[in-house]
């Protein structure tokens, strides 16, 4: 399974990835906004950055406003990908783009019918948001589960790309369910690296190494 960062700050990114966490990027506009530099720019310093694809989110609505987009973000790098919103204009778009070889990504997914739509359409990546499915009393991995079935009964192409993960609890369970990607913020990757016995074992060693004669 891979590991993307949802993240659109460069030193974060940079961070993660010299420990060896990053296979991907994904931004959106809010978190670009963050930046308070131009959406191009962003997008560009992350490329520069990292070798894995890195998810561009065009802002618009309609498809034709939106493969035009597209088509703009794609020229930044070769490892850019076409994020675009579930909805019928957003289908329409990603078929286009997908047709003129674009990688695309389809984001706010919250059920099973819609990723597979999305998987129809020749999306690249689909992305479901299990904490927010999570946030309305929904079972977030169980829409994960039922994605990544369907997927495999029909050996479709379009990879799952887990988003909106809010503990190493969802990443644990999407990597048992096969999921292909999962998208975290940095602060749960950190938290994923940590455990009170490895620390508790850490501080036995330096302990027992004061003992060692020199």
């Amino acid at each position: 399974m891979q590991f993307y960062i949802d993240s659109a700050d460069i030193e974060e990114i940079r961070q993660a990835n010299r420990r060896g966490w990053v296979d991907g990027v994904t931004t959106n506009p809010t978190l670009v906004a963050k930046t308070g530099r131009r959406h191009e720019d962003v997008i560009k310093d992350i490329c520069n950055e990292v070798k894995g694809l890195v998810s561009a989110e065009v802002l618009s609505l309609k498809a034709d406003e939106m493969v035009k987009e597209g088509v703009q973000l794609a020229k930044i790098a070769d490892n850019v990908v076409v994020k675009i919103p579930m909805c019928e204009e957003g289908l329409i778009a990603v078929r286009r783009l997908s047709a003129e070889g674009i990688k695309t990504n389809v984001t706010l997914v919250f059920s099973p019918l819609q990723a597979l739509l999305t998987a129809k359409a020749g999306a690249t990546l689909v992305s479901p948001f299990v904490g927010r499915l999570d946030d309305i009393s929904s079972n977030g991995m169980e829409v994960i589960s039922q994605i990544t079935q369907i997927f495999q009964n029909y050996d479709l192409a379009t990879q799952v790309l887990v988003a909106s993960i809010r503990h190493p609890i969802h990443i644990m369970e999407s990597a048992m369910m096969g999921a292909d990607v999962v998208t975290v913020p940095f602060k749960v990757l950190q938290q994923i690296v940590n455990h009170p016995l490895t620390d508790k074992g850490i501080a036995q060693f330096l302990k027992d190494a004061q003992n060692v004669p020199k």
